[in-house]
């Protein structure tokens, strides 16, 4: 499995952003059946930084229901990753 395979995308939200000015964290939804090693090689690799820690999470899908309609919402797992200090990305730059 490729880097670009890996890393699916940045969640950009408020709370995510937030975090990445304070402590350097920058937020990633990942693929399935990844580990934390193959997480910190990926993101390494593709925007050449230093990174100091990873944290993963697994978002369960949550029941919806619009008028009579009902479904549930995509199950995401998230990958938490703290940069090393001095480090910055060049993705939210604007």
């Amino acid at each position: 499995m490729s880097a670009r395979d890996i890393i699916i995308r940045p969640i950009v939200t408020e709370k995510t952003m937030r975090d990445y000015d304070s402590e350097g964290k920058v937020t990633f939804h990942i693929a399935k059946g990844t580990n934390k090693t193959e997480v910190r090689q990926a993101v390494e690799s593709i925007f050449k930084v230093k990174v100091d820690k990873v944290n993963i999470v697994n978002v369960r899908a949550k029941k919806r229901r619009i008028g009579k309609y009902s479904g549930k919402t995509n199950a995401v797992r998230k990958a938490i990753v703290k940069l090393a200090a001095g480090e910055e990305l060049k993705l939210f730059d604007v």
